[in-house]
């Protein structure tokens, strides 16, 4: 279960075609009157495909993470070709202007969010000979979205801790990330200053009631991702035993989910959360001091949860099929 070229390959063609899909889709729209009842496409001409926003949205950070792993990849140069085709300054001026609506406030808030900054780190770190270009094409979409987050993080009174579109760990990981790679110091202390806030005192998380039926991120494993990446590596593994005893013993969390129906859109997101599981463990483990007592149990759990599901993603049905590869990816990776 290593990450190949043959893999890679594999995945970028997935949302090489579903990006460039628009049908089927699921739009989360506010219709002031009859004149906003339109397509997709008009709507978002940019992440228009992938069945929705934030799907095509990780589907071009799929690509980029892609070539950039792998830089003979056999389809750089269709990817070169989709973002060329997708990312114009014409473009990406009217998928900012779909946020400067009155009403939108909420859209794609914060999992959106969070992608469409890793898709500006991502770019940002390309060796792409456009990708400057893409880059300062969407500028004005990231810095749209930057305000956004800033704003959100300063009236979020509670966390969101649900397993889907709405947590807060999961947006704030990503986003963290980003601000430490663009330097942007204001965006990080306030990313920071609001996880510590929101998780610092958590104990004995509840994670024995995971996971929900239609769940693709793990709330307990989620929230330490992030405070992994909050928290000094002296003082993480403390909180971390505080916040998860006796990790190893909770099947809940160390078994994978079983997935009844892999076509039902809710239902695959299960797929999505084995993998994603994979991608909190590793990164908690690395963390961890080699002593500690949950080490071999959560070894042995990713390597469980990956298998699990990573069949699922190339060539399955298009409800999982126009997003798993994306966390198949975060999966794989070292």
């Amino acid at each position: 279960m290593q990450l190949t070229i043959e893999r890679a390959e594999d995945f970028a063609r997935m949302p090489l075609a579903y990006l460039r899909q628009e049908y089927p889709n699921h739009i989360m729209h506010v219709l002031h009157g009859a004149a906003d009842v339109l397509s997709p496409r008009a709507m978002h001409p940019v992440f228009y495909g992938c069945y929705d926003w934030h799907s095509a949205v990780h589907g071009f950070w799929l690509l980029l993470r892609c070539v950039q792993r792998f830089p003979a990849l056999p389809a750089r140069s269709d990817i070169e070709d989709i973002f060329d085709e997708h990312f114009t300054r014409e473009l990406m001026e009217r998928e900012t202007d779909y946020f400067r609506v009155g009403g939108r406030g909420p859209f794609e808030r914060p999992y959106g969010f969070g992608w469409i900054l890793a898709l500006d780190q991502e770019l940002a770190q390309s060796a792409l000979p456009r990708a400057a270009a893409w880059r300062s094409a969407m500028a004005p979409l990231t810095m749209e979205i930057r305000s956004r987050l800033l704003d959100y993080l300063s009236k979020l009174s509670y966390p969101i801790r649900v397993g889907t579109h709405y947590n807060t760990a999961f947006a704030l990981a990503l986003s963290l990330d980003y601000a430490r790679h663009v330097q942007d110091s204001e965006l990080e202390t306030v990313i920071v200053d609001s996880a510590l806030r929101y998780f610092s005192k958590d104990t004995d998380y509840p994670a024995h009631y995971e996971p929900g039926g239609d769940e693709y991120i793990s709330g307990a494993l989620t929230e330490a991702l992030l405070m992994s990446k909050v928290l000094s590596s002296a003082d993480f593994p403390a909180w971390f035993d505080r916040y998860l005893p006796r990790v190893a013993e909770v099947s809940q969390i160390m078994q994978p989910a079983h997935v009844s129906d892999p076509t039902d859109p809710k239902i695959a997101h299960l797929d999505g959360l084995n993998l994603s599981r994979a991608w909190c463990m590793k990164t908690v483990l690395r963390h961890l001091p080699a002593t500690h007592a949950a080490r071999a149990a959560m070894e042995t759990s990713v390597q469980r949860h990956i298998g699990a599901s990573i069949d699922q993603v190339v060539g399955s049905h298009y409800s999982g099929g126009h997003w798993l590869a994306s966390f198949a990816m975060l999966a794989l990776e070292d």
